[in-house]
């Protein structure tokens, strides 16, 4: 079977090319995911019962947290794989990748019993009010069963940039979630399964996308590999995957934790404050998951650049990312600001949670002009396999910094708006934080004079 090595364009293609073609995929997955988001919303908001939207608002921290594992060996696996391929060592690509695919799967069963195991004290932590909590036992006992294949898909729809499939990554993005889209108003309105046919919905889309990757893989055709003969603990691989994943999913995971701590913060103002919320963040993510999308996808590209020590390139990759993204995230943060009333009328009815959604949506958009800097900063730093700066930004941004700033405004604040703005403020000290950060990596990283860049050619069998 010929495999398909697409990784000279990484070395070879004009930078405006290869920026492109691995963001305009990313951007395309981005927005899937995003459909996906708002659809359950969407979908469930034409019940035309709130608690349901609050419901699935509350308990989505915890599907965002086995996200978050998936992208421990995601992210990690990226970021080293794609070094890996710079410094032209395929053998070690194949066991890092076959050691990322065997114990995500693992990390994914275990969290699907933990999740029926512990129902009850979940249901606790997340704030599942009496008047939600029956909906959000429903929802997450049935999203259980996806939560090995939430894992393995969100491992591999990142793995697969690393060879140069950011296409056949975006294909698997857009089976999986047009595929929940569909099924929503079928399960959620047709047959009236309420939150279960939302949970049910996304269960299949996480089957079908997983399948897909992992079919690719069977197939023979990629470079890499998830056999168990290519499985390795040698070489520094777990200890060198978790330096850069584990930040990047304790950011994640973080943000779920924050999540779940301003939902109780909200809590006082009621159910329909919480229904608000969720709604607005929603809404902010049009503009959030595009410029993760740019983030996500040029950090292969700079991750073989940094392997192959062609520092001229990276830098070069890195400049054309940001005037792109910086323009992206003006023209965004305009749609979501201006679009906002239209936005949240599409998924609550109930007048005092519209009044709120539409005034949170345009607190959280205020950090929209410098979230696409954010993010690229975030995967050029662990682009570079930068394992401290990864460190510090990831648990800074919704733990050190967002978390005290909610807490003192709380103190303060007589208003939900004002503890919603802690997330802006938050998002401008982490830019600031994550350029600083990204500075020592890069000094650290690339001695100060030109590295000579290793050959274009192809990899070593």
């Amino acid at each position: 079977m010929k495999k398909e090595m697409n990784t000279d364009l990484f070395a070879t293609g004009s930078v405006a090319k290869v920026v492109l073609t691995n963001v305009v995929p990313s951007i395309i997955s981005m927005i899937m995911v995003l459909v996906y988001n708002l659809a359950d919303t969407f979908f469930i908001g034409r019940t035309h019962n709130d608690f349901m939207v609050a419901a699935v608002s509350v308990a989505t921290p915890v599907f965002l947290i086995f996200m978050a594992l998936g992208m421990l060996f995601g992210i990690g696996g990226t970021s080293l794989i794609s070094r890996t391929l710079g410094g032209n060592n395929l053998a070690k690509a194949k066991n890092i990748s076959s050691f990322c695919f065997w114990v995500s799967a693992g990390v994914g069963v275990f969290g699907m019993f933990f999740i029926w195991v512990a129902m009850d004290w979940l249901c606790q932590v997340i704030g599942a009010s009496a008047d939600t909590i029956g909906y959000v036992r429903e929802y997450l006992g049935i999203l259980a069963f996806g939560i090995p294949f939430l894992v393995i898909s969100n491992v591999f729809s990142n793995i697969l940039r690393t060879e140069g499939q950011a296409n056949r990554a975006m294909i698997g993005m857009i089976l999986g979630n047009m595929l929940n889209v569909v099924l929503d108003p079928i399960m959620i309105l047709t047959l009236e399964w309420n939150v279960a046919g939302a949970a049910i919905a996304t269960v299949i889309g996480n089957v079908v996308a997983a399948v897909y990757y992992l079919a690719y893989y069977i197939s023979g055709k990629s470079m890499l590999s998830i056999k168990l003969k290519d499985f390795s603990c040698s070489n520094r691989i777990p200890m060198d995957v978790f330096a850069i994943g584990v930040p990047a999913s304790l950011n994640s995971m973080l943000m779920s934790v924050s999540n779940i701590v301003i939902n109780k913060v909200m809590f006082v103002y009621g159910d329909m404050a919480i229904a608000a919320l969720g709604v607005a963040m929603k809404v902010n993510m049009i503009a959030v998951m595009l410029l993760i999308g740019v983030g996500t996808g040029i950090q292969p590209v700079l991750g073989y650049c940094y392997g192959a020590g062609n520092r001229a390139r990276f830098m070069a990759v890195l400049k054309f990312s940001m005037v792109f993204v910086i323009g992206l995230s003006l023209v965004m943060s305009a749609i979501c600001y201006f679009g906002a009333s239209g936005l949240v009328q599409a998924f609550l009815e109930d007048d005092a949670a519209l009044d709120l959604g539409m005034k949170f949506t345009r607190v959280l958009i205020i950090s929209g002009p410098i979230l696409g800097i954010l993010f690229v900063l975030i995967n050029t730093i662990q682009a570079l396999g930068a394992a401290l700066p990864s460190l510090v930004l990831s648990v800074s941004r919704q733990g050190l910094i967002y978390l005290p700033l909610l807490f003192i405004l709380q103190a303060f604040a007589d208003s939900p708006e004002m503890i919603v703005a802690v997330q802006p403020l938050t998002d401008y000290l982490a830019t600031l934080l994550a350029f600083i950060l990204f500075v020592f990596a890069y000094r650290s990283r690339f001695p100060k004079r030109q590295l000579e860049p290793v050959s274009s050619g192809l990899l070593e069998k």
